[in-house]
């Protein structure tokens, strides 16, 4: 598989829980972004984007038996490689645009504000809506 990332394959179980995590996370950022009082809503985008990368990771083992491993840029690549035409490219533009916001979140100093948490959750919601059909 070289050229293609760190992958892992995984059995029929693997879609179905990694479909529940992603709603956990999803929930869970949602929460945050509702009920938090704060001025910086870099929690919730964690969230965020662990939920996403949850819902790319079982739809590719539902559909290939796949996960990305380790690297989580490379993750929109095999959604894409897996769904083909059938990935949206506004939905891998989410995807990428949401893991590119990962290591500024986790280890930066830039705040998120809660309108940009706000925004992000309604795209994520969407994103979400369009997974739940594929996993």
């Amino acid at each position: 598989m070289t050229g293609k990332g760190p992958r892992k394959a995984v059995d029929g179980g693997h879609a179905p829980a990694r479909l529940l995590q992603a709603r956990e996370f999803h929930e869970s950022a949602r929460s945050l972004v509702t009920l938090a009082q704060s001025k910086s809503y870099n929690p919730a985008v964690t969230l965020m984007v662990t939920a996403a990368i949850a819902y790319g990771d079982a739809i590719t083992a539902k559909a290939r038996g796949l996960v990305n491993q380790q690297d989580h840029q490379g993750a929109p690549r095999l959604l894409r490689e897996v769904l083909g035409n059938r990935l949206p490219d506004k939905q891998e533009k989410f995807f990428r645009k949401l893991l590119g916001r990962k290591d500024e979140v986790n280890y930066g100093a830039r705040s998120t504000p809660l309108d940009e948490a706000q925004r992000l959750l309604a795209e994520l919601d969407d994103f979400a809506a369009w997974a739940e059909g594929h996993a």
